[in-house]
């Protein structure tokens, strides 16, 4: 948790799905934010586009006919909207140097594509797992945690090069198109009409996040669009299938209990290093003196956040720690936990209850943000001034009359430091009698954070070493320690543990 938004009860908000699910534990059953855009098509505009269809323009990057509903300026700016809420929902690496490599490079590939004037933004997300999206218009994010794994700039470039031919190859908004002609309530084609379990699925109402998949062909096509432009800027694209296979490995590392974000929302073509492999045979020409950057590529990454940054929040079991904020709050034993960019999250095991940790901005005082929250339409209920471990505070009950039904709950609202912290706990109403007591319990935990250790605590980081001699990597585990396993080692750094390692090679480690 890094900011927050005010989490509105009395009303649904319609989200806008683009493009990634989540993989770990974690992050399965918790997403994240964007806005919708619904349209609905009545029968006479849909005959009127059947018959425009058959003139359907050509796209410029894949040569074929193509169903676009959606126009080019409408594109650019479902992209503009979304972008803000990208940024805040999941935060930027902060290395501006980074941020600015990345950037030169993707803009550098998109300039040389079909769709050059598009306002192409190339961004790193503050993200652990291994992910890449895209966005309508030319808005493109890497994560941290997929840089991580990628060995040199011309493997970078290759994903780069596949997302940017999604958005050349306009797969999101075709899939737009076909949703407002299946007249589907959600222009990215999935519809969301939760009750409260579906509401927990989604990560609790305002903060839920679906993302778009795309079909094979259209992976198929982002693959060939991706070799093209990294073909284009120089790069040699060799290193574009081992990125394949790297995945893979990310896939088998989880012992089939997720796969990369990438994989989730990339669906992977059959024989797609084959494939891949085949494409730059045919193009039978001599990349070896074309672009690599392999040591200058990890030289970048030296120094890095590798895996969850717990100076954004961490958890002790059912203990929450956040040493930046200097808090701490328990949630019931049992309870499904995340911890989000936006928001802290809690959900029962059956999925019926929901207790939700967030900042309020700009709130002023816990009174100022417990009559905002008692105000809203389809609220009653009311709040006293209280103490909460030494903190001043505001909590009360509430109800709520929703688009799924009637809500029970409690809230509390606590200054600590600067910031205003609403805590809140709510179930149906049928089902509140039974949650109120685990939940009333944990919205009165919260308390300041004392312990040393914990606030304290750094991240790992990626430790760019240079071997003096030859050595299998097992054996530079042992002379250079890391706080990740051998395997680890060899998955981020795409070798096999008894891989001998020439003098003067860079290898990624782990430490703390």
């Amino acid at each position: 948790m890094r900011q927050s938004v005010y989490f509105t009860v009395g009303h649904y908000r319609e989200t806008y799905t683009a493009h990634g699910a989540t993989t770990s534990a974690m992050h399965a059953s918790m997403s994240k934010p964007i806005n919708v855009i619904a349209t609905r098509l009545n029968a006479a505009v849909l005959a009127s586009v059947l018959v425009f269809c058959q003139g359907c323009s050509v796209n410029p990057a894949t040569g074929e006919r193509q169903l676009t509903l959606v126009s080019e300026n409408a594109e650019i700016q479902m992209g503009r909207e979304a972008d803000p809420q990208i940024v805040a929902t999941m935060g930027l690496v902060s290395d501006q140097g980074l941020q600015n490599y990345v950037n030169q490079i993707g803009q550098r590939m998109a300039a040389l594509s079909e769709r050059p004037d598009l306002p192409w933004s190339f961004k790193v997300v503050d993200d652990p797992i291994v992910n890449a999206f895209a966005l309508p218009g030319g808005f493109i994010y890497l994560s941290r945690g997929i840089l991580a794994h990628f060995t040199s700039e011309a493997q970078m470039a290759s994903v780069l090069g596949h997302e940017i031919g999604h958005v050349t190859a306009r797969h999101s908004v075709e899939q737009m198109s076909r949703a407002q002609l299946a007249q589907v309530g959600l222009i990215a084609g999935t519809i969301l009409a939760p009750d409260l379990q579906n509401v927990f699925g989604a990560a609790g109402g305002a903060l839920g996040l679906l993302f778009l998949k795309f079909g094979r062909d259209d992976e198929r096509q982002s693959d060939d669009l991706g070799l093209r432009y990294m073909v284009r800027a120089g790069y040699d694209p060799r290193p574009m299938p081992d990125v394949f296979a790297m995945l893979s490995r990310v896939t088998a590392a989880a012992g089939g209990g997720g796969t990369p974000e990438w994989l989730s929302t990339h669906p992977d073509p059959e024989n797609r290093e084959e494939r891949i492999t085949a494409a730059i045979n045919q193009l039978n020409e001599n990349f070896d003196n074309q672009i690599v950057n392999r040591n200058e590529y990890l030289d970048r990454l030296d120094g890095m956040v590798y895996g969850a940054n717990p100076r954004n929040g961490y958890f002790r079991e059912n203990l929450f720690l956040h040493p930046d904020l200097t808090f701490q709050i328990t949630f019931p034993a049992g309870w499904q936990t995340a911890n989000q960019t936006q928001a802290v999250l809690a959900g029962s095991p059956e999925q019926d209850a929901i207790i939700q940790l967030t900042v309020v901005p700009d709130a002023g005082t816990p009174n100022a943000a417990a009559q905002a929250f008692f105000t809203q339409e389809g609220i009653t209920g009311s709040g006293g001034a209280t103490s909460i471990n030494g903190l001043s505070a505001v909590a009360g009950d509430f109800q709520a009359t929703t688009q799924q039904g009637e809500l029970a709950g409690g809230v509390v609202f606590v200054r600590h430091g600067n910031n205003v912290f609403q805590i809140l706990g709510y179930a149906g109403s049928q089902n509140w009698s039974q949650r109120r007591n685990s939940v009333q319990t944990s919205l009165t935990s919260f308390a300041r954070l004392t312990d040393s250790e914990a606030l304290n605590v750094q991240p790992n980081r990626l430790d760019v070493v240079t071997t003096d001699r030859g050595m299998t990597l097992r054996a530079f585990a042992t002379e250079y320690p890391s706080v990740v396993s051998v395997e680890e080692l060899a998955l981020i750094n795409q070798m096999n543990v008894n891989d001998v390692l020439p003098a003067g090679t860079k290898v990624k480690r782990v430490v703390q």
